[in-house]
């Protein structure tokens, strides 16, 4: 069996590689695709096939996939160019024959109003439409956006957001790459799983930082035009700011909870919780 699993030089798929290697498949049955030369290289080093490949280039994914029984497509990276790209995928998925393309999509993609959620929705119609089966790995918040963010959280007393109380269904990157891999792996896999870890609020989190470090760390609900001029001043892009912010309001609607099994059935065990996640940060 062939597994192909593009945007493999990223973070997600650097550790879904990993994750098919622990759960032992060989590594001539893997071939990552990316755009990072080095990146590659270090997973080449591994044992897997390598193929340097771009979204935008839809000649080039056409040879890549060739040959291909399962595609995992992790979405790229370029919010707002991001369906052109995914659809190269989906052609050049469609004309190698793959009997299953899994993507990685957000959660409740279907109904979700982030301003995220449409590219993302925009992907899976396309996929529908293309006739593959598929499995649509419906990802919740990475925890690690808040994990890496505690020093700034310790520095400044503080967590800022919009989303009062909403409850986020967070998972860690390395949870999200091992079910990712144990979907390809499934005989008869599901067209959807929604994935995420146990849910917490912000205010939550901000508590769970201070006891972690020992400091005092208090949530900060502000407006969501506020919290975009504060992630600016920070040094963000003002767009990157925005969508981030936009984020936070629909965490405040409750569209990136999820419920855990799904994660919890794909791991078969508990996903990592936040205050695991808070302390492998700290002791690393």
């Amino acid at each position: 069996m062939s597994l192909v699993v593009t945007g493999a030089t990223g973070q997600l798929g650097r550790l879904v590689v990993s994750s098919l290697l622990a759960k032992g498949v060989p590594a001539d049955q893997i071939v990552a695709l990316g755009r990072d030369e080095e990146r590659l290289a270090a997973l080449a080093a591994l044992g897997v096939t390598t193929r340097r490949v771009d979204y935008a280039d839809a000649a080039g994914l056409a040879d890549a996939l060739a040959g291909a029984d399962r595609v995992l497509l992790i979405s790229g990276s370029e919010v707002g160019r991001r369906l052109v790209q995914h659809q190269n995928v989906v052609d050049a998925a469609k004309a190698a024959g793959v009997g299953l393309l899994a993507y990685t999509s957000i959660a409740n993609a279907d109904t979700s109003g982030l301003a995220l959620a449409a590219e993302h929705r925009a992907t899976e119609e396309a996929i529908v439409a293309s006739g593959l089966r598929h499995a649509f790995l419906r990802n919740s918040w990475y925890t690690d956006l808040y994990t890496g963010q505690v020093p700034t959280y310790v520095e400044h007393g503080a967590v800022l957001g919009a989303a009062g109380d909403g409850r986020v269904s967070a998972a860690t990157r390395a949870d999200l790459a091992e079910a990712a891999a144990a979907v390809l792996l499934l005989e008869e896999p599901r067209a959807v799983y929604e994935l995420g870890g146990a849910a917490f609020t912000l205010a939550e989190l901000a508590a769970a930082v201070g006891e972690a470090t020992g400091t005092e760390v208090a949530y900060s609900d502000l407006p969501a035009e506020e919290l975009t001029t504060v992630l600016v001043g920070a040094g963000l892009p003002e767009q990157y700011a925005a969508v981030l912010a936009d984020a936070d309001l629909g965490l405040g609607r409750g569209e990136l909870y999820v419920d855990p099994a799904d994660l919890q059935v794909l791991l078969g065990r508990p996903a990592t919780t936040l205050a695991e996640a808070l302390s492998a940060t700290i002791g690393a």
